[in-house]
């Protein structure tokens, strides 16, 4: 976010438990508001539901969800 052409860090020191459940066709949009936290400065912790820790789709697979969410956050 640009405020008066600075950077700003609107949710820096805020800590956010992120939950991902089995609605795997909406990850693409997930991930990106994932990003968009942790770049505005959040902490942000991923938690997977049982269902989005374990199950293979169309949409991916959940051992690569689980690793992007690390990869993004850190956590």
């Amino acid at each position: 976010v640009k405020n008066r052409g600075c950077e700003t860090m609107l949710l820096k020191g805020t800590t956010i438990g992120f939950a991902l459940t089995g609605s795997f066709c909406t990850y693409k949009a997930v991930f990106e508001q994932m990003e968009r936290l942790v770049n505005e400065g959040a902490t942000v912790y991923p938690i997977f539901s049982k269902a989005s820790q374990e199950f293979d789709t169309r949409f991916g697979k959940a051992a690569d969800f689980i690793k992007r969410a690390k990869d993004i956050t850190g956590n």
